[in-house]
């Protein structure tokens, strides 16, 4: 098929099975969201939002979109405004990676970096807090809220969602990571809806407060969070397995090396989180697990895939500890 525009290539990613002697007690499939235009997950949610924003008419082509993202949602979110031609206001911070900072520098209308950390040692509070100052200011504009607007649970329920249990079936456990929470929220309520016995597994990063955690200084983005989604209320979990960073780092060159696959760091904490879950357990018929992969690791060559980046983190939680 030829498309007119890559954007429009939005789902329809690939599933591959991941063959692991280190995971021979179950069957696992891993839905490589990468594969989308912008290079993850995100373009789902940004590509239904604005068309459905403009659809219902609380946007219109004079709106100035803004949100918060130091990452991959800011990434997609830029793009799909400027297709749409809507000014787009992009809030991030000082540990975004070089190359987002780039993409989103040259697709945004305007980028406005916070600089202060707030009480948990990150920056999420502050740049939420500078979104609802720009709200204030910037008349016809629209704060998207990735961590409370139902319309970005809408996009993974009926795209994301009803791909894996179109692909998928009879689903024993889903394993994702959990950041902003509306792809989990989307996703759990679609397996729940198809399969009530599967069972939904969160991954976190130690240093999350979402599922309880003590706040602590965080180095990988696109996992974890420093507040607690409102939109979470309407997910539909079962279990939460907690991941650290050196944990994330080992399986993101574990399944390159082993498995051919370049992914980001919520990548290697959901496989990280997998083979916690199920090392030592034995069943009388393999389970079925499925994991979603968000995003591509080249977007993390800075940091994950950086020796003397690794290095130096090793040596701080080797202080820290201490």
């Amino acid at each position: 098929m030829v498309y007119e525009r890559i954007i429009e290539k939005v789902g329809e990613t690939p599933v591959i099975q991941i063959n692991s002697n280190k995971l021979s007690n179950i069957d696992l499939f891993a839905k490589l969201e990468f594969y989308n235009p912008t290079g993850s997950v995100k373009d789902r949610a940004s590509n239904y939002l604005i068309n459905k924003l403009l659809e219902m008419n609380i946007i219109n082509k004079d709106t100035t979109i803004i949100e918060s993202s130091s990452g991959n949602f800011g990434i997609s979110l830029s793009t799909y405004c400027k297709h749409y031609g809507l000014k787009f206001y992009c809030v991030i911070d000082p540990l975004i990676s070089p190359i987002n900072e780039m993409i989103i520098q040259s697709l945004c209308t305007a980028v406005i970096k916070v600089q202060e950390p707030d009480s948990s040692g990150g920056y999420l509070l502050k740049r939420i807090e500078k979104v609802k100052e720009l709200v204030e200011k910037i008349p016809n504009s629209y704060w998207v809220n990735q961590y409370g607007n139902l319309y970005n649970a809408e996009a993974y329920f009926y795209t994301l969602g009803n791909e894996i249990v179109q692909e998928i079936s009879d689903i024993d456990y889903l394993f994702m990571g959990v950041s902003s929470g509306g792809t989990i929220t989307g996703v759990s309520r679609k397996i729940k809806e198809v399969n009530p016995s599967a069972k939904i597994i969160a991954v976190d990063i130690i240093g999350s407060v979402i599922f309880g955690g003590n706040p602590q200084k965080r180095h990988i983005p696109g996992i974890g969070s420093s507040m607690v989604p409102d939109i979470l209320t309407h997910a539909v979990i079962d279990d939460v397995v907690m991941v650290d960073e050196l944990t994330t780092i080992n399986m993101c060159h574990y399944l390159l090396q082993e498995h051919s696959v370049f992914v980001g760091g919520s990548s290697g904490s959901v496989l990280g989180a997998v083979m916690k879950y199920f090392a030592g357990r034995n069943f009388e018929k393999k389970p079925k697990v499925v994991v979603v992969f968000p995003d591509r690791g080249d977007r993390y060559a800075s940091t994950i895939y950086n020796e003397e980046w690794v290095h130096d983190l090793k040596k701080y939680f080797d202080r820290v500890q201490i």
